[in-house]
């Protein structure tokens, strides 16, 4: 899985994720301090699926209409620990291969999804 994971995403859930075999950009490295624009469109043109726990990026995508089409996973999961964040987005992300098209929000016990304003 092509995976952009934002600034806010712990370190733990990154390098869990490359240590099963993704292809995981992590903006904190790579671009610090990018604008939620300019991450969500690097996630478009590198055909990324966006990780964050950043809720503007519902905005940009819904009311904004910027292109999303890869998909946006927002994490809402009640942090005990960085720890506890990795093994809960690791699992849920693995669990599905239909991120791209969909807004989705994890939680702790649930997944929502909602597909993506179609852009054209």
């Amino acid at each position: 899985m092509n995976i952009l994971a934002n600034e806010n995403v712990p370190q733990d859930t990154v390098v869990a994720l490359q240590e099963r075999g993704h292809d995981v950009r992590w903006v904190r490295t790579d671009a610090p301090g990018s604008s939620d624009e300019q991450v969500l469109a690097r996630a478009q043109v590198e055909d990324r699926i966006l990780v964050t726990f950043d809720k503007d990026f519902g905005e940009l995508a819904f009311r904004v209409r910027l292109p999303a089409s890869t998909g946006i996973v927002l994490l809402r999961i009640s942090s005990p620990s960085s720890a506890h964040v990795s093994k809960i987005a690791v699992a849920v992300l693995e669990s599905r291969t239909d991120w791209a098209g969909h807004f989705s929000v994890i939680e702790d016990n649930r997944i929502r999804m909602t597909p993506l304003p179609q852009q054209g």
